[in-house]
């Protein structure tokens, strides 16, 4: 299952519609946004992963920060805490607030939401991604935790769940998706 299909679905979607209703948006809206932000944020992983300090502080953040909370429990999207982790995330995707204004800014251009209102919802976003990859990481499909762990043959699983992590489109392919947000830049 996709990052994006994750979160949307997380709790029969109450998720994704407390998203929605904190910062007064409808549902088509918020489903709009997480397609635009999801992939920017997938891409600050994906860039930190390229590196092994990087994969090391993900596999860090997966095993230790209890992530999957964000999408387990709906009512976390209205906390202060969740926006201050997840500024703390975009901290290590994108390493400066301009990267963050200018995903903010590209994401308002395709979706007609505000982006000062992006600016908020961004940090939010965040830890939702950070909650689907820890989700899916845990749900044991083809060891992916275990995977980004071990080593040898146990780190194809690894570079799997990164893979369908940032495979957008679900055709197999990161390399088009990449591609695609760089277009978009």
């Amino acid at each position: 299952m996709s990052l994006l299909k994750t979160i949307l679905e997380s709790q029969g979607g109450a998720v994704a519609g407390q998203l929605a209703k904190q910062f007064g948006l409808d549902a088509n809206q918020a489903s709009s946004v997480l397609n635009q932000l999801v992939p920017a944020l997938s891409a600050g992983v994906k860039r930190n992963t390229s590196q092994q300090s990087g994969l090391d502080g993900l596999i860090g953040a997966l095993t230790k920060g209890n992530h999957q909370r964000y999408l387990d429990d709906a009512s976390h999207v209205s906390q202060q805490a969740t926006v201050d982790d997840g500024n703390k995330i975009l901290g290590h995707l994108f390493g400066s607030k301009d990267v963050s204004r200018q995903v903010a800014t590209r994401a308002a251009e395709q979706t007609g939401v505000s982006s000062s209102v992006l600016k908020k919802m961004l940090p939010v976003v965040a830890t939702m991604v950070m909650g689907g990859l820890s989700k899916q990481s845990n749900s044991g499909a083809g060891g992916a935790l275990a995977g980004l762990l071990g080593g040898g043959q146990q780190q194809s699983a690894g570079q799997s769940l990164l893979t369908s992590f940032l495979d957008s489109d679900g055709d197999g392919s990161v390399a088009d998706d990449l591609l695609g947000m760089l277009m978009k830049r």
